[in-house]
């Protein structure tokens, strides 16, 4: 490996930090964007079914925001239905709805970085290419080349290709699986507060 580095020239050594980089922060969302810290498949069930026998104590929305992102949307509504008994649908649901793009925002953390590396990894290739080709044209003289710098310049020019476009792909392919995974997580959330919010303006005396 480091045979290959040294082949490679320096212009590998920004590739490689993208690498790590990117191995860090795919293996930081997967941990991250699970179902269980996100949409547990029973919660919105079990806060439903408290919510329909009356409000809840206000330690249960601590407990829920605490639980999971599908915990801390609940959440919020249950403590604005608490702080105003006479809440409006439409107070109500922007409570709701900023806890939603609060929580997306959180679940987005880091895959602009992901984007970002899987756009520049290719250019940082090419980066690579032209200096290796620079190298090859350096190492031509009237009086004939060097072979030993003509093969090093290709070398360069083919290894940061290579580097490039291995870094770039699968990271594009994980950027791409966050992005799609992160949207059907907010749609969750979406439904689930649509969901609670009837059941949360019933307990409430609304003003005429």
């Amino acid at each position: 490996m480091f045979s290959i580095i040294q082949a490679a020239g320096w212009p590998i050594w920004p590739l490689l930090l993208c690498s790590v980089l990117a191995l860090a922060l795919i293996i930081e969302r997967l941990l991250s964007l699970r179902s269980a810290r996100i949409v547990p498949p029973k919660l919105l069930d079990e806060v439903l079914a408290l919510v329909r026998g009356g409000l809840p104590a206000p330690d249960v929305a601590e407990k829920l925001e605490q639980h999971s992102v599908l915990g801390q949307v609940l959440a919020a509504g249950l403590r604005s239905a608490q702080r105003e008994p006479r809440i409006s649908e439409e107070r109500l649901r922007q409570s709701l709805e900023s806890a939603g793009r609060a929580a997306v925002h959180g679940l987005e953390r880091y895959l602009s970085a992901l984007g970002s590396i899987a756009s520049a990894a290719p250019l940082l290739g090419l980066f690579g290419t032209v200096v290796g080709m620079i190298e090859i044209f350096g190492s031509q003289t009237p009086g004939g080349g060097n072979p030993q710098a003509l093969a090093h310049g290709i070398s360069v020019a083919l290894y940061n290709t290579a580097f490039g476009l291995v870094i770039a792909i699968p990271t594009l392919l994980f950027y791409r699986h966050f992005r799609a995974r992160v949207d059907d997580y907010a749609l969750s959330l979406e439904l689930a507060a649509e969901q609670l919010m009837p059941l949360l303006l019933r307990h409430t005396a609304r003003p005429a």
